[in-house]
């Protein structure tokens, strides 16, 4: 089986391409990615891509076909991946997220692929406080990166079939340490603000939902959407990807840190005005569905593996919110050094 992991170089990508090489020991991994952050590493040692067999440089809106040969599937994960990214550079984010998306599928599916596993989020339920949101729920994306992901989901339907099986997984927000760490997700700030800065500022009044996931249970699902057999799902398959034990709000995940670090202090904003994101999410489906490759890492788990790792790479950064792992801010880097013009693209 072959493979083909779209994004590879970013947060989510060396964790599945880790999990995968482990869990099918004989698959051929082959990775594609236009590098803008390759060299975020928090892993300083080896590289995390070893466990590939072939690593592709080159943008999404442009590939070619070849990197398509004797693929099985592809797990896609490549996206300008949040919403202040996706503020900063909102015609990009729809170009990327969602018409290259498409792109990536309908040549996957010319080439004799049969699975497509995407990754989706949980934000297309933009604000919701009347329950928990399943499948059949209205949509809200209130922003681009979620109105892309909500485009390229209606954009996979047209194209599942009997010899090409979509799944998409809406995954709660990522958290958890990985090769190339990111600090701009909610409970990955507020472990490297809580070491730092021995506190935690929430900026809202504390009170907004927020469904969370573990990177690592992110490549467990990520494995199961490339390789279900058709009858566990059919042809077409959007799921909530998460656990229902993992809907929390923020204030909840703050004190979550400072009982694993004590030290740290909570502050919240009571005169906040209120966040337009807030939503409880409902993975009862997916538990149905996958019950192998259910999420199986615990929050103060979650916590203390973030901790550890900043700790083993001498995490001391006061201003980490303007550093090399905060994504917009690599990407702002990169176009005012000249490196990428207003359309991302590699000068």
């Amino acid at each position: 089986m072959k493979i083909l992991i779209t994004g590879n170089l970013g947060y989510i990508g060396p964790v599945v391409g880790r999990h995968l090489r482990q869990a099918l020991p004989g698959v051929t991994l082959v990775g594609l990615d236009t590098g803008f952050f390759t060299n975020c590493l928090t892993t300083p040692i080896v590289s995390p891509e070893h466990p590939l067999n072939a690593q592709f440089y080159g943008d999404v809106r442009k590939t070619p076909d070849e990197v398509f040969n004797g693929v099985d599937a592809v797990i896609h994960l490549a996206a300008i991946s949040n919403d202040p990214m996706g503020k900063t550079f909102e015609n990009v984010t729809m170009d990327v997220n969602a018409r290259a998306s498409l792109e990536i599928a309908r040549k996957a599916k010319a080439a004799g692929a049969r699975a497509f596993a995407f990754a989706s989020s949980c934000s297309v339920y933009g604000f919701a406080e009347d329950g928990a949101r399943s499948e059949s729920s209205s949509l809200n994306p209130l922003t681009a990166y979620a109105h892309s992901k909500v485009a390229t989901e209606a954009g996979l339907q047209a194209l599942a079939g009997p010899d090409f099986q979509v799944t998409c997984l809406r995954f709660a927000t990522a958290c958890g340490f990985s090769p190339r760490l990111r600090l701009d997700l909610v409970l990955n700030d507020f472990v490297a603000s809580a070491l730092v800065h021995k506190r935690i500022d929430i900026l809202s009044d504390g009170t907004p939902w927020r469904p969370l996931i573990n990177v690592s249970d992110m490549a467990r699902a990520l494995e199961w959407a490339a390789t279900r057999p058709r009858a566990n799902g059919g042809d077409y398959l959007v799921v909530n990807a998460g656990s229902s034990r993992w809907n929390y709000q923020v204030k909840e995940l703050a004190l979550a840190v400072q009982r694993v670090i004590p030290e740290a202090q909570v502050s919240v904003n009571p005169n906040a005005q209120p966040d337009k994101r807030s939503y409880r999410v409902d993975f009862s489906q997916f538990a149905g569905l996958a019950p192998q490759h259910q999420p199986v890492r615990e929050l103060e788990e979650s916590i203390r593996e973030i901790k550890t790792g900043l700790e083993s790479v001498g995490f001391a950064d006061p201003d980490f919110r303007n550093s090399r792992l905060i994504r917009l801010k690599t990407l702002s880097l990169l176009k005012s050094g000249g490196y990428v013009n207003d359309d991302l693209y590699w000068q």
